[in-house]
């Protein structure tokens, strides 16, 4: 997400890595630059100048740190004016004094409002311990109820699905009743998707509004959209009186306008992003971190509460344990990987890593998922023998004749990968002192994590030393 606008702006900050003092003129070609970024990542132009004003005006004559260079001044101010463009703190979603809290989700229609559903239900089960009821109100999409009651299933949630037969508003007061006799604590209601200039629909969600009382009313807005998101979002909450933004398909949005502007233009907070089509698929909404994603800082801290919400505890630390001990073996190795695989596609995982950005200028290939097949294939294809010992492997050409041709792969293929898991069984044990501390799981994260880089056809070869 964002690497057109990611890359325009190392290219402005590039520009300023020589200077020892930012002089007006140094300030205002990188804005040019920055501007120039923003309004071809989507973003209103009376933004867009209303930032760069802002950056301008707080770099200019400025003392640069001593720990800082010119470019990493500005990269500073930057980062600050974007996290308060977008909101400041994070905004939760709301828990109302007496359950159930009531959600209403509205917006256009193939904007995912039913599958952002699930993913809240889903969200709020597990990081929040809630037991919410999810409302089947969509009676005009064919397939929309049949489609949200197999989301529910999925994750295990209940569900109100009484059919097409009755009206949404009648269907609204009828879960608030079945809510409150199961005890549940939140209620979720998937709307129909409709214009904001179909007044006769429009009026049917103020009806559904009046019945429910709802403590959040959440906008759910495609970010590929660009600036007509804005529009929509101005017209719903007008009418509304929208509380949040769920903003959709974020992982597919290379330029970032919507999350950028949403916002500063209507003043709704974006409480979560949908960064895949998987109900596990949901993050809350940190302007912080999704500044330093921009700025190709990285967001750690996401990656970190990936790994704790999907990585075994136990496993880590019998991980941790065979680390310490010297006994990682390609077994433990495509335990790893299967872990890894779990916590989302890899270019979003590298996109969470600091610099990893500039994986993109590798040759093709180089940071590839399907590669990570291959490997699982090449060690399935070893016997039990040669995965706890991968040296009888490397001292017999015939054995990786025969793993090759049992995993579809070459020969030169099984080389490679001996020889990056050697490397690799020799710096896991010092990445599994990050296992410490009570992050679970972050041993294993950082070994196969860490491990990406290299220039080279396999998704874990090692580039680089450890920093201390």
């Amino acid at each position: 997400m964002f690497d057109a606008l990611s890359e325009r702006l190392q290219g402005a900050f590039q520009k300023l890595r020589s200077k020892g003092r930012l002089t007006e003129d140094d300030v205002k070609d990188a804005m040019r630059e920055i501007r120039r970024a923003l309004l071809e990542a989507d973003v209103h132009h009376a933004v867009a100048k209303e930032f760069t004003e802002r950056v301008r005006e707080k770099a200019v004559g400025q003392e640069i740190l001593q720990s800082l260079s010119a470019s990493q001044h500005v990269v500073k101010i930057v980062h600050d004016e974007l996290v308060s463009l977008m909101g400041g703190e994070q905004e939760r979603i709301a828990r109302a004094a007496k359950p159930p809290t009531v959600v209403m989700l509205v917006g256009l229609q193939g904007a995912g409002k039913t599958t952002a559903a699930a993913k809240l239900a889903r969200h709020l089960v597990l990081k929040e311990h809630r037991r919410p009821l999810l409302v089947a109100a969509d009676i005009y999409r064919p397939a929309a109820i049949d489609q949200l009651r197999i989301l529910a299933k999925q994750i295990d949630v209940s569900i109100y699905a009484p059919g097409n037969h009755i009206s949404p508003p009648e269907i609204v007061r009828e879960a608030m009743e079945e809510a409150r006799k199961a005890g549940n604590d939140y209620v979720i209601i998937d709307t129909a998707g409709r214009l904001h200039i179909d007044e006769t629909l429009m009026q049917e969600l103020s009806v559904m509004k009046d019945i429910a009382q709802p403590h959040e009313i959440l906008l759910v807005i495609d970010a590929m959209t660009g600036q007509d998101a804005i529009t929509v979002a101005e017209h719903f909450h007008s009418q509304l009186s929208v509380t949040g933004i769920v903003l959709t398909k974020l992982d597919g949005d290379t330029r970032g306008g919507a999350a950028l502007t949403v916002r500063h233009v209507t003043g709704c907070p974006v409480k979560f992003v949908g960064t895949g089509e998987k109900t596990d698929a949901l993050e809350p909404f940190y302007p912080d971190r999704m500044a330093s994603r921009i700025l190709g800082m990285g967001d750690v801290l996401s990656l970190i509460e990936k790994a704790q919400e999907t990585i075994d505890e136990k496993q880590a630390k019998e991980l941790e344990a065979k680390l310490l001990k010297n006994e990682f073996t390609l077994d433990d190795f495509l335990a790893q990987l299967q872990q890894v695989r779990k916590l989302g596609p890899l270019d979003q995982l590298l996109g969470m890593l600091p610099g990893m950005g500039k994986l993109k200028q590798l040759p093709a290939g180089a940071v590839d998922g399907s590669q990570m097949s291959k490997v699982e294939a090449i060690i399935l294809s070893m016997s039990k023998a040669e995965r706890v010992k991968p040296e009888l492997v490397t001292k017999s050409s015939s054995r990786r004749i025969r793993i090759a041709k049992g995993s579809g792969t070459q020969v030169k293929d099984v080389n490679q990968l001996l020889r990056q898991f050697e490397e690799m069984r020799k710096m896991m044990k010092q990445f599994s002192s990050l296992a410490k501390g009570g992050k679970k799981g972050l041993g294993s994260l950082a070994g196969a994590m860490g491990s990406m880089g290299k220039k080279g056809g396999m998704p874990f070869s090692h580039g680089g030393k450890r920093r201390k």
